[in-house]
């Protein structure tokens, strides 16, 4: 079986990164004490275990507090800048090639930045990492609106702004219950007249209305976790993925229009939309032909990284290089940069050494 550090050099791409959910525990650490932000823990390694102790409970709502830890100590341009540049160093590290890593800007507000100060420091955070990096690397963002806020015109609006400034698409994230994306037509019809991408967190905490709402009521481009997609797939559970499976409408529609799904296995575990990687809905769906990609969503709350998460597949079932060339090259062709530059890289970059290693 292959092993966490064979799959580091592997190239991967990534559709689903919090950028407030991906710190060095270091970096918390000594941001912290820069802003007098009291921590529940000061030892590095004691924090790293806190942040995937408290999130580990199996409730969404509880994972989520995780990130006032995170968010209070990036209020200022100067750390912000540092946390994106750390974190396109440590993808690069990874075996990461293509990254869209998003934030939500209305959170980094508190000790007087402007919006577009933000995302100004996100994207020099960015330009300095890709440069420092180890392996080449190509990071974007994403913008995100909180869904129980009320901002998402107005970040949407900074998004169509910056559209030639690193900010390749449009998100909205939070708790789904009582929040449903519709709240945010506006935004999306606004997003769509103006030609641009957009995905939803959808289909985790929340089941099938939200995935629905988010297709056909918002036209979003990708699905965020959509994990809950497997409620609309009838199947024999005790004849394992070899069982006869029928789709229902929406599943089906999913599957026929090639709609990403960007699902996050560990955390799916934590926030208790999955009982076990073994039991994760990415198995059946993955054997089913949807467009799954598999992504870290919290690096920092999980523990985690990309090539963890690969293997931990690996390992529940059996999948092999040839299956990480296919969810690589999904992610690639679901990215939110123009075609030419996502060709570029399947061809020039993921085929290649998939073929070459493959072929040894």
């Amino acid at each position: 079986m292959i092993s966490q550090e064979e799959l580091k050099v592997a190239p991967k791409v990534l559709l689903h990164d919090h950028l407030d959910g991906g710190l060095r525990p270091q970096t918390v650490v000594e941001l912290a004490a820069e802003v007098g932000h009291k921590l529940p823990r000061t030892d590095p390694g004691e924090l790293g275990q806190w942040f995937v102790e408290s999130a580990d409970s199996g409730s969404l709502e509880r994972y989520l507090e995780t990130f006032d830890q995170t968010v209070a100590v990036m209020q200022n341009a100067e750390a912000i800048k540092r946390v994106a540049s750390e974190c396109v160093q440590d993808l690069a590290a990874d075996g990461v090639v293509y990254a869209e890593i998003r934030y939500a800007p209305e959170q980094h507000l508190t000790a007087g930045l402007s919006l577009e100060q933000v995302v100004d420091a996100v994207r020099e955070g960015f330009e300095d990492g890709m440069a420092r990096a180890e392996r080449p690397i190509v990071a974007r963002q994403l913008l995100t609106a909180m869904r129980h806020q009320a901002r998402s015109m107005e970040i949407a609006e900074l998004s169509i702004a910056y559209r030639d400034g690193g900010v390749v698409g449009f998100d909205i994230a939070g708790a789904e219950a009582g929040y449903p994306p519709t709240r945010h037509l506006d935004a999306f019809e606004y997003l769509q007249r103006e030609n641009a991408h957009f995905t939803i967190h959808a289909g985790e905490a929340f089941g099938l209305p939200s995935i629905w709402q988010a297709i056909q009521w918002c036209g979003a481009d990708r699905l965020g976790h959509g994990v809950r997609i497997i409620d609309d797939i009838s199947y024999d559970e005790s004849a394992g993925l070899d069982g006869k499976v029928e789709l229902g409408r929406l599943a089906a529609y999913v599957r026929d229009r090639r709609i990403p799904l960007e699902m996050c296995p560990s955390s799916n575990l934590q926030t208790g939309a999955a009982d076990s990687i073994a039991q994760h809905p990415i198995g059946l769906l993955a054997k089913l032909k949807f467009r799954v990609t598999v992504n870290t969503d919290n690096r920092l709350m999980s523990g985690t990284s990309m090539s963890r998460e690969l293997a931990l597949l690996a390992e529940a079932f059996d999948y092999g290089l040839a299956d990480f060339r296919w969810f690589a090259i999904n992610a690639m062709k679901s990215a939110f940069i123009p075609f030419d530059e996502r060709l570029a890289i399947i061809d020039g970059i993921i085929k290649p050494w998939y073929a070459e290693t493959l072929n040894k």
